[in-house]
């Protein structure tokens, strides 16, 4: 079941739609305040992969002052088989933020992310641990791609994402879309038929526009809604990316409109799927606060893609 977040700084959209999901070195705490600034949906404080185990308790404990300090945020945390997770869930359970609860807005944890997830047990625990949390299961070995569908399925599970570096260098795949998609696919099914929100892709390296809206756009393709960003400057451009566009916004308006003059009632067998694909982007946008305007020609947008009629 989809749970709503309320929105805060170090969540701006809430979790079940956040695109950007933006990770953050906790050992050095002057970044905290530049990710709150960028356009990332979410700031993710890394005390996991980021971290070297010497540092690990410096991380944590620079994310627990921050929430002290009455900031919010989500963290990605250790993986239950690691020397560090009993640490992390049991310090993390002492900020649990009110903000779950409701507008409270109060400092402290909104979610995690546990890594390297391979059981419905990691995420049961977890949740044990921290209770009401949203916990995003990161899943990033073969074991893990295995048994998405019973990680999909855990209680305590919020939303799955791909840790796509990780996964490659368990498995030995390549990094081309063709090599990862069955992979991929797994993601969204399992979401899917769990009910939960789409997933959240893994990260790409670098800050080139083109690089990062292609990247984003096979995240799309995939049915990914989210992605993980290594750096501020790449949320704008995959906010963007994963966003409904003005043309699929007017594709979408020009639909119903038709679809409303000429009875509301279903005419072929495309009618019911280009009726959800419809509202799907306009609750979308409404809920991103993306306003539309119809474009004052036919000329100056290009027709979105439709699906095939059916006779």
């Amino acid at each position: 079941m989809t749970t709503h977040v309320t929105p805060s700084p170090g969540q701006k959209v809430q979790a079940d739609l956040a695109r950007t999901w933006l990770l953050v070195n906790a050992v050095q705490p002057e970044r905290f305040t530049a990710a709150i600034d960028s356009t990332a949906d979410v700031v993710l404080y890394d005390i996991e992969d980021a971290v070297a185990p010497k540092d690990k308790d410096l991380a944590r404990k620079n994310v627990t002052d921050w929430f002290a300090a009455g900031n919010t945020g989500w963290v990605r945390i250790n993986g239950y088989g690691s020397p560090w997770w009993e640490q992390d869930v049991t310090e993390l359970a002492k900020y649990i933020s009110n903000e779950l609860d409701g507008p409270h807005h109060n400092g402290g944890l909104l979610g995690v992310m546990l890594a390297m997830t391979e059981s419905t047990d990691h995420v049961n625990e977890t949740a044990a641990r921290l209770p009401g949390v949203p916990i995003v299961a990161l899943v990033e070995t073969a074991r893990g791609l295995q048994r998405i569908n019973s990680i999909a399925a855990a209680r305590g599970t919020f939303r799955l994402a791909f840790g796509i570096g990780d996964f490659r260098r368990d498995t030995g795949f390549g990094g081309s879309p063709m090599a990862l998609a069955y992979a991929r696919s797994q993601f969204t099914i399992a979401s899917q038929a769990a009910m939960l929100p789409s997933p959240i892709d893994g990260p790409t390296q670098g800050t080139s526009g083109k690089v990062l809206t292609e990247a984003a756009s096979v995240s799309d393709e995939f049915g990914f809604s989210g992605k993980l960003c290594l750096l501020p400057e790449q949320t704008a451009t995959i906010n963007e990316a994963l966003s409904p566009s003005q043309e699929e916004l007017t594709w979408a308006h020009d639909f119903l409109d038709a679809f409303e003059n000429d009875g509301g009632q279903i005419r072929n067998g495309s009618d019911l799927p280009r009726l959800a694909r419809s509202n799907s982007a306009i609750e979308l946008a409404n809920a991103l606060g993306i306003e539309w305007c119809r474009p004052a020609t036919s000329d100056n947008y290009a027709t979105a893609p439709t699906d095939t009629y059916h006779y």
